[in-house]
Parts: structure tokens; sequence; C-alpha cells
């Protein structure tokens, strides 16, 4: 059998297979796979293999009388025999191990350091993957106090509110959080300085002894009831982008010169990590908020309609990145009627945000000279060529009791009439605005006792739940809400139950009830 690995080594163990006068016995070669490796030869390069049952496995069916494992060129061996052999065999297992004992070491050193960067560069992509700063920090901070072996850790961290003003927070791995709550946030103190400068890693063998330690009041050094603390480590984590101080990791331990310079690498990769992460974060969080902020300031505020209860909600996306799209109206027009306009722009951010704007403007303006929906509709599709926008647009005159309307590649609308259930209407009239230059409009009647639901899509799917199941679901939460003395809070409640309090995307909705008493 043609032996794997190297041809020198593997003839050499061979030819030591010998009786005792010194005449080669007819030996076996059977290849070991990764995990045999591993169980036999560990990190050597060559041993002996005495263990009956182990054998019996490796060679089942044979009475195998000398047998030795040998490792090379990337594939493992086990050479053996049935004959009589003496002692020689192991010996030369001893002597290949023993030659090659430095070489071990190297490779046992070297597995070492591979087996460190590549838990390193796992932290990172675990880190470098969420955008929730709550959990970035947490998850650092439990991995590098797992890394380093200290007692505890914690990560003293810097975040800007709404107004502009910086403060510090920090998470603990190893410690109750009630082991600190009662110590104020640390200070610039000769020993926590150089962290929170940026100047570099600070390691100490037994801190209390360091000349920098107890210099301050009150406490002169560790206050009353802290965890005690003898090994020391503190790494800055720096902003790659801006090269701020972003914050602090700090290591303790009770016993001294605890930490290395292995443990020191292993933080201030988790620290360089920590800053990516954290940058990331803190920028789709002031995109998200600014788009957030951005749609808040261009959506209207539902003005008194005579004859019409209006309810609307905007409810940006409480998770992931799809905020800025969806937008409602409701129009006054000089006739006496009133439109209903709801909307959303593809893509999410500040881009799709700014859009909206300009479409909901674009509306407004022809709705104030009274075209039909579908004109209305026409004009502002020729307007926004480059874009993908869906529209659903109602108008209700009381004059005639009637609600017309069109609807651009929406959702469609739900009406409820008086003496009737939850109804879709309007659904594929027409193609998105941006996209078709023909849309259809419906005309219904609208009485007393009548209701209109308008809503976005991130009411009713989600990356868990399929958009039919959804309106399903919306379309048997309607009658309920409607036997509500004030559709306001059955609104949320109805919204907390489609979405269980997770919508990955803008909500918008208008519910529009003809109470009676149309004014002219």
């Amino acid at each position: 059998m043609a032996a794997p690995g190297s041809d020198e080594l593997l003839d050499a163990v061979r030819r030591a297979f010998a009786d005792g006068a010194g005449v080669p016995v007819a030996t076996g070669v059977r290849p070991l796979g990764p995990a045999e490796t591993r169980a036999v030869l560990g990190d050597r390069a060559a041993a002996a293999v005495t263990d009956r049952t182990v054998l019996a496995e490796l060679v089942p069916g044979r009475e195998i009388t000398g047998a030795v494992a040998v490792a090379g060129n990337g594939s493992s061996a086990l050479v053996y025999t049935t004959e009589d052999v003496g002692g020689l065999p192991p010996a030369v297992a001893a002597v290949i191990e023993a030659a090659t004992a430095p070489l071990a070491e190297t490779v046992r050193r070297l597995r070492g350091e591979a087996a460190v960067v590549d838990a390193l560069h796992s932290t990172g992509r675990e880190l470098t993957a969420h955008l929730d700063i709550d959990r970035i920090v947490q998850d650092a901070t439990d991995a590098a106090t797992k890394a380093t072996g200290a007692q505890f850790g914690a990560f003293f961290y810097n975040l800007v509110d709404e107004f502009g003003e910086s403060y510090t927070l920090y998470t603990l791995s190893g410690a109750p959080r009630a082991a600190f709550s009662r110590f104020p946030m640390p200070r610039n103190t000769q020993v926590f300085a150089p962290t929170f400068d940026g100047d570099g890693t600070v390691r100490s063998p037994d801190i209390i002894r360091d000349p920098r330690f107890g210099k301050n009041a009150p406490h002169h050094g560790l206050p009353a009831g802290h965890l005690p603390v003898c090994s020391y480590l503190a790494v800055p984590v720096i902003s790659p982008t801006t090269e701020e101080v972003l914050g602090g990791f700090f290591f303790g331990h009770p016993s001294p010169d605890r930490f290395t310079a292995r443990h020191e690498y292993l933080a201030e990769g988790i620290a360089g990590y920590s800053a990516i992460a954290l940058d990331n974060a803190r920028l789709y969080e002031r995109e998200r908020t600014f788009a957030s902020e951005l749609s808040r300031s261009m959506l209207p505020v539902a003005p008194a309609t005579p004859g019409l209860d209006v309810v609307t909600r905007y409810l940006p996306a409480a998770t992931g990145s799809k905020v800025g799209g969806d937008w409602f109206d409701v129009i006054r027009l000089p006739s006496g009627a009133t439109a209903f306009v709801i909307g959303d722009v593809v893509g999410h951010g500040v881009t799709a945000a700014a859009v909206m704007g300009q479409v909901r403007t674009a509306i407004r303006c022809y709705a104030r000279l009274e075209l039909s929906p579908s004109e209305v509709l026409r004009n502002v599709s020729a307007l926004f060529g480059e874009s993908f926008v869906t529209c659903f647009y109602a108008v209700h005159r009381p004059d005639d009791g009637t609600l017309t309307y069109a609807n651009a590649g929406h959702l469609p609308a739900i009406l409820v009439r008086p003496d009737g259930g939850p109804e879709p209407i309007g659904e594929a009239l027409a193609q998105p605005l941006g996209v078709g230059s023909e849309f259809p409009e419906r005309s219904t009647g609208f009485p007393p006792g009548a209701d209109l639901v308008l809503y976005t899509d991130g009411l009713v799917e989600s990356r868990t739940r399929d958009l039919t199941l959804g309106v399903e679901w919306l379309l048997a939460g309607i009658p309920e809400l409607l036997t509500a003395a004030d559709p306001g809070p059955a609104w949320d409640k109805l919204v907390e139950e489609l979405t269980r309090g997770r919508h990955d995307d803008d909500i918008a909705l208008i519910h529009v009830h003809h109470r009676g008493e149309d004014g002219a």
C-alpha cells in the first residue's frame, strides 16, 4: 500500500520492524484521518501505539504485535506488523519524537497563536455584524474579559444625547452590576488618564504597588467595598475614522501578574473591532434618526374635518434601517371635499425621506387644483420618472356622499360599510408613480357610519410574516377596533398585536370614520 506523507520517514520506520536476528518483517500501513491523528499522536511526530482497544479499532481482525503512528507532510499513518518483533519500533518512535521535539513545540506554539488570531477574528466578525450599541458593548466586554482571563472586566463608553451632551455608560462582565453601582464613574486620575486620553495600554502586575496608584482624594486607592484588584489591564477604544476616544476596557484580577503580552494583544484586538462596530452603529443611528426626524417633520397634523373622525399614525421602523419613505396626508380641498393620501417611496434612509417630501408636496399642489384622483396621480407620476413610489389617493365628497379613489401600485384600502364587514378596495388598479402613466379611478358610496383604512406595508409585512397573512390579520382585527370608544388607543393596541412591537419597516396609516353631520 502506498503510504501517505513522507516516504522516507515511513520507510525508515518500516525498516525498524525486524525480528530478533535483525531481519525486516512484513508491515502494513494504515492512513489516519484528522480525528484519529489527534487521538493517537496529538502534537507528536511519532508514537508507539500499544493500546489494544485502539489497535483493534484501527486495524480490526488482526493481532497486532507492534505499531508506530507517524506524522509527515500533513498526513499521518499507522505502521504495524503481526509478526514477532522486539522493542525496536517503540525505541524508534522515541528517537523520532526526541529529534522532532523542538519542531513539535514550534508547531504547538504556532497553532496556539493561530487559534488566538482565529478567536480574535471570530469575535471581530460577531461585533461588527451588529448595529445595536447596547449589544455591541456588552458582547465586547464579555469577549474581552474571557480572552484575558480577567476576574472581571468593564467597558466605560461615551454617548451623545439628542441635545449634543456627552455622557458615560458602562457594562460589566464577571461581576454583578451591584458590585459597582454605589461607586462614582472613574475620574481622569494618573492610573486612568492614559486610557481615557487614548495614550495607550496600561498593564500592571500589581496596580496597588504602582507609583501612580492612590494619589487622589478622597479614597487614595480603592474605595471601601470595591472588588480586590491586583493585576490590572486597561485598553483605550479609539475610533479609526475620527481618532476620538470612544471609551476604555478595564480588567482586573485579585492575583498578581496574571496578564501577559498575549492578553494585552487580545484586548487591543477586541478594542479595535469594538471601535469599528461602535463607529458603524453610531453612523447608522445618526442616519436613522435624521431620516426619521426628516420624515416626521414633513408629515402633517390631520386637520379637523366636518363629519369625519380621522386617526393617523406614523411609526418609524423599530428595528433595522428601513426608515424614511412612508407618509400620509389629509388635505381639505376648496370645494369642501377631503383628500386622503397614503404612500411609500421604494428605498430607505435620507434619500427616501427627501423623495417622499417632494412627492407629498406635488400631490398637495395638484389636489388643491381639484383634479380627479386619476389626474393627480398621472401628473405626479410624470414629475418623478426615475422614482418608484406607491400611492393610494382617495377623495370624499360630502355633497354626494361618494368616495373616489385611484391606486398607484399600493396595497388596497379597506372599506367598512355600515351594514357590512371589512373589504379591500382598489387592489391592483395601476403601476406605481414613476412607472405608470394611466391611473383608473373608481367611486363608491361613503355614507355616515362607514369607515376607510389606508396603511403601508410595514403594518402587515415583516421578515417573519407573509404579506397576505398580515392583511388577513388586519381585516380580522378591524371589527373589534370599530367597537372601541376611542379608536386611537385601539389602533395602538392593534399595531402592537400585528407587529409584536418589532416592526422592521415604517408604518403609516389613516382611519376615517364618517360620523355624519357633513359640512358644506
